[in-house]
């Protein structure tokens, strides 16, 4: 039996046509900053993100870390989304890198107000300072929301008037953008840091970048290397993300689609709840009448693998990707019937 993997869109091989870029990759020693694959890559991104410059980073992780210090500082304040990745997934760098504490916001599915913004924002010398705020888009723990650009906009000037720089976690930024039908530095632009991630949707084998302006990216430059990020022959992976941004990024529209095909079909099972005007992107979070683990664990028995979601203790996430076909969703859903008629 063929299992088919829905935890998330990290779990792609890369294409045989992305193996041969890897292995053809000109490389350099990225530290001297001689590797031209990953220059060219940088600048790409750079380029479509709407921002100066760009720094090829191991993992997106590193990439919202390396922002979190470039605005912060001890006992300075981030405003973010209480279910955000750099508070839930980054196993509490923000405390244990750089003495900073995050101000959760409560949003819908990932997403806040300007006004939460303005009322988050201390002004009192007796607390510590908030220094920034932080958005995701597409959020994961909202299952994969896209932020609405006017929405976006109007929170970021509420930053900007409160004196707050501004962070984007990118990670499935792509996404968001195939799906809006706008270009992602409709987004990225307005930030003073982005990180989107090459691992993800675009199915890449690891890497992420971080953006921003020339003098930032310098200094980022330098906490890449404190961090342990910086490596040398960097292009071989370099190559691989670099290919996924040229020939990838249209494709996820595909993954979109499934996706919606996926939910519609979950709704008409009986014991799950699924609304599938709320799949906006690739992932579809339902909720089974079974506790999360035990439904987990019915459809690995079937061989279809899923993810437990923080929403309620009933809901799963299933995550649609470029290793996963049509057919496969059909058999999916075969799958969780057979699995819940058991």
């Amino acid at each position: 039996m063929k299992t088919i993997d829905l935890r998330s869109d990290t779990v792609t091989q890369p294409t045989p046509a992305m193996r041969r870029a890897i292995a053809e990759a000109d490389v350099g020693d990225d530290i001297y900053g001689e590797d031209p694959t990953a220059r060219r890559l940088e600048e790409r991104v750079a380029e479509l993100l709407g921002l100066e410059a760009a720094l090829f980073v191991p993992t997106g992780t590193q990439a919202n870390q390396i922002a979190m210090g470039l605005h912060c500082r001890l006992g300075d304040e981030v405003l973010a989304e209480g279910g955000s990745h750099i508070i839930h997934y980054e196993s509490g760098a923000l405390a244990g890198l750089w003495g900073v504490q995050p101000a959760p916001l409560e949003g819908e599915r990932g997403v806040f107000s300007p006004e939460q913004v303005t009322a988050a924002v201390r002004t009192d010398f007796i607390g510590p300072r908030s220094r920034l705020v932080s958005l995701e888009n597409t959020h994961n723990r909202g299952g994969g929301k896209v932020w609405p650009l006017e929405r976006f906009r109007a929170v970021v000037e509420a930053g900007r008037a409160a004196g707050l720089a501004v962070h984007l976690d990118g990670a499935r930024l792509f996404n968001a953008a195939v799906a809006a039908g706008v270009p992602a530095s409709a987004w990225a632009s307005l930030t003073d840091t982005t990180a989107v991630c090459f691992s993800k949707g675009l199915g890449a084998p690891a890497g992420s970048a971080i953006v921003g302006s020339r003098a930032l990216i310098a200094e980022a430059r330098r906490l890449r290397k404190r961090l342990g990020g910086a490596m040398r022959q960097v292009g071989v992976l370099a190559a691989g993300a670099l290919y996924a941004l040229e020939h990838h990024v249209e494709r996820l529209a595909e993954d979109h689609a499934l996706a919606r095909r996926l939910a519609a079909g979950l709704a008409e099972v009986p014991g799950v709840t699924v609304d599938p005007r709320q799949v906006e992107t690739n992932m579809v979070v339902a909720e089974f009448a079974a506790p999360q683990a035990e439904s987990v664990a019915r459809l690995a028995a079937q061989g279809v693998l899923v993810g437990a979601t923080g929403s309620s203790p009933r809901a799963v996430r299933l995550v649609t990707h470029l290793d996963v076909s049509a057919a496969d969703i059909d058999e999916v859903l075969r799958r969780v019937r057979q699995g819940l008629a058991g």
